[in-house]
């Protein structure tokens, strides 16, 4: 499969594989609430992540774009973006920018 551009104007990668797997999810939430509208992380893992994909659902709602760009055993590629009007974890408001 190959590859695709994210549409984000700006694309920050983030290698989970490197990340011990108790610190992950912290690490991944803290990531995706330092991007700015408009913006993207191109994710990878060595599995897909289903269990963080309903935790990022139910923790940003519509204001995260999930995009696979690779789906395979061993090899999975995510771009998450942040949809431009949207402010992203607990206490923002978005005026912040």
């Amino acid at each position: 499969m190959s590859t695709i551009p994210a549409a984000a104007e700006t694309l920050h990668p983030f290698d989970a594989r490197g990340i011990g797997k108790r610190f992950r999810h912290a690490a991944i939430f803290g990531a995706l609430d330092a991007l700015s509208p408009g913006e993207a992380m191109r994710f990878v893992n060595d599995h897909d992540p289903l269990p963080l994909l309903a935790q990022l659902q139910q923790r940003y709602g519509d204001a995260l774009a999930i995009a696979y760009r690779q789906r395979e055993p061993g090899a999975v590629v995510i771009d998450f973006t942040l949809r431009a009007g949207h402010g992203v974890g607990s206490t923002c408001c978005g005026s912040c920018g």
